[in-house]
């Protein structure tokens, strides 16, 4: 029975996106695992923005300079 946690920062997010991120889940269990799709349990957790960083930095700093040009992103 597995259990697949998804976090995501809140800001918005639709049912529909994450009704697609439930199904994408469970599909992934079931082509790589062999996992049933009716025992295979998937939450999304919505985390504030301000709980959130990167790069040791608050996502929304984070994000900030990378809009500016001040912080390059990795290539892999």
């Amino acid at each position: 029975m597995p259990i697949v946690t998804i976090q995501i920062t809140r800001e918005g997010t639709t049912p529909d996106q994450k009704a697609a991120l439930i199904k994408g889940a469970t599909n992934l269990l079931a082509d790589v695992l062999n996992k049933l799709p009716s025992l295979t349990f998937v939450i999304i957790q919505e985390v504030e923005m301000e709980d959130w960083g990167v790069n040791g930095l608050p996502a929304a700093e984070h994000r900030r300079l990378i809009a500016a040009g001040s912080l390059d992103m990795p290539t892999h």
